[in-house]
């Protein structure tokens, strides 16, 4: 994928406007300019609402106000509202600097700069494709509308457990493209329906495949804890509640059942809600044969990118694998557990590819610097300011007294309802604003809500983390359905109607699932 191809996750009004319709510019521009003012008066509000409270709490809920607001229109890029909310907390004393900045030295912000550094590599070294193209080469796969656009949720999915949801739906963009390009004209050639084989906006085969593409990276980036940063946010945030830390493994093992059932639900609906023109497209099979030909043999880059992808992620789930034979018990256990932290881990398979020569007489190594600086450094940042916030909601008190405001409000006591409320909230607040934004907001809140209850905080909280992966229904809910809606062949009707199914549908698979895994695993 081209530099000038590749999508930017936060995006400023002059970088998305040429690809806007009239309309849509219009209520960008109205949006953004609205936040901008309605964010500081959101905050003198509710700072002045909050007087009963002590200081640094209310001064907090101020700052809250205007940053949930400013991440809800983008005022300015989501990142910058991150940064600016940190700097306010400690400019108007909510606590002091060495605690404000101190979660920025956390190791799971090196979780993110080696798995973003190894997704690099991928999409340099032309994995993505590769992986694609294979999966599509199996017989009879790319000869059926309805296998093509599975296969390409299954390519996402598997691609978005261990690189982020963004990354997976950008390397996946260019491919899927080219598809249609090949088979649309013969999909309408093939319908019975009345369709125009130069119109591929109007093709339900195009909507499903790139709806496939967002919604199977954001399904299967809750499988491993760093497929996406509201789960290791989440993580975070419950064992700095609880003291209980969830391994890899044992997360992996706790949201597969979500994510299978997950999966199966989007073939189904999705196929059904956008149900392909025609069942068999002709020249298919022999139109994948052609790319993978094109990619020629794999090189020694990629080769290395493997090796280095493979020793991270097996360094990964070596803890996680001890612990379910040992039960988490024993000086083996915890040699082990302490000398494969994972934040270690992935610097290490980082640094391999700095190690690894492709031309060692020329001293070129498999990725260099400057490809290395291209990450998303802006998610580093929110993530490492949602830790904050969520560790300064707990301190000021802030969370407890929002979750008890919540309980008596609505009346939830039970580990099921609270279980269900954070899940909903998470749900709607990362409809319009980032995930990894709407998990630092709404987990501590229903931790606090479940300690008060004196019920498992464990299970609300991971709700809330898979909650906030699961915006289907705007552009704005999650950078994958940005970077498709982006494309001009997804109808935003077509979006809505099935992001709204599969709000739904994910809300219930979220509660049974989490609430019975994590019982049988005895996370809490």
């Amino acid at each position: 994928m081209s530099e000038q191809a590749r999508p930017a996750t936060y995006r400023t009004f002059d970088e998305v406007e040429e690809t806007l319709s009239p309309a849509e510019q219009r209520f960008e521009r109205l949006r953004r300019t609205s936040g901008l003012v309605a964010g500081p008066v959101a905050a003198v509000v509710v700072y002045l609402l909050c007087s009963g409270l002590d200081e640094p709490a209310q001064k907090l809920a101020g700052i809250l106000s205007l940053v949930i607001v400013w991440w809800m229109t983008e005022a300015i890029p989501i990142p910058v509202t991150a940064m600016l909310a940190m700097a306010l907390c400690v400019a108007l004393g909510v606590a002091p600097a060495e605690e404000v900045f101190a979660l920025f030295g956390n190791s799971t912000i090196f979780v993110f700069i080696g798995g973003f550094v190894l997704a690099e590599a991928m999409r340099k070294h032309g994995l993505d494709r590769r992986f694609a193209y294979r999966v599509l080469s199996i017989p009879g796969v790319a000869s059926s509308t309805v296998r093509v656009v599975v296969a390409f949720g299954l390519i996402s999915a598997s691609i978005s457990a261990f690189v982020s949801n963004t990354a997976s739906a950008a390397m996946l963009m260019p491919i899927a493209m080219g598809i249609i390009g090949f088979l649309a004209g013969r999909v309408s050639a093939q319908s019975d329906e009345d369709a125009d084989p130069d119109d591929v906006r109007r093709l339900r085969f195009s909507t499903a495949l790139l709806l496939m593409v967002a919604y199977g990276a954001s399904v299967g980036g809750l499988l491993t804890p760093v497929g996406s940063p509201p789960n290791l946010i989440g993580r975070e945030l419950i064992t700095q509640e609880t003291g209980e830390e969830i391994p890899f493994f044992t997360w992996m093992l706790l949201a597969f059942p979500v994510v299978a059932l997950m999966f199966v639900a989007l073939c189904l609906v999705l196929l059904r809600l956008n149900r392909p023109e025609t069942k068999r497209i002709e020249g298919a099979e022999e139109f994948i044969r052609g790319q993978r030909s094109e990619l020629g043999p794999m090189g020694a880059g990629g080769r290395n990118t493997l090796i280095a992808f493979a020793v991270t992620v097996t360094l990964w789930i070596f803890p996680g694998a001890v612990a379910l034979v040992t039960g988490g018990e024993g000086e083996f256990y915890d040699t082990v557990a302490a000398h494969l932290q994972e934040g270690a881990v992935a610097i290490l398979g980082a640094a391999l590819l700095f190690l690894l020569p492709i031309d060692w007489p020329r001293r070129q190594f498999t990725i260099t610097w400057n490809d290395a600086a291209r990450i998303d450094w802006g998610t580093i940042v929110l993530f490492g300011s949602g830790i904050a916030l969520g560790g300064l909601l707990g301190s000021t008190g802030l969370a407890a007294t929002m979750g008890s405001g919540l309980s008596d409000l609505l009346g939830v006591s039970s580990l099921v309802s609270i279980t269900i409320l954070a899940t909903v909230i998470a749900v709607v607040i990362s409809e319009t604003t980032s995930n990894t934004a709407s998990v630092g907001v709404v987990a501590p809140i229903a931790i606090q809500l479940a300690l008060a209850a004196d019920v498992n905080p464990a299970i609300p909280a991971l709700a809330a983390v898979f909650g906030a992966s699961y915006g289907f229904m705007l552009p704005v809910s999650t950078p994958p359905n940005a970077i498709v809606y982006g494309t001009g062949l997804v109808p935003i009707t077509r979006m809505m109607r099935s992001g709204i199914v599969f709000d739904v549908i994910g809300i219930v698979i979220i509660v049974a699932g989490v609430t019975t895994m994590a019982s049988v695993l005895g996370i809490g």
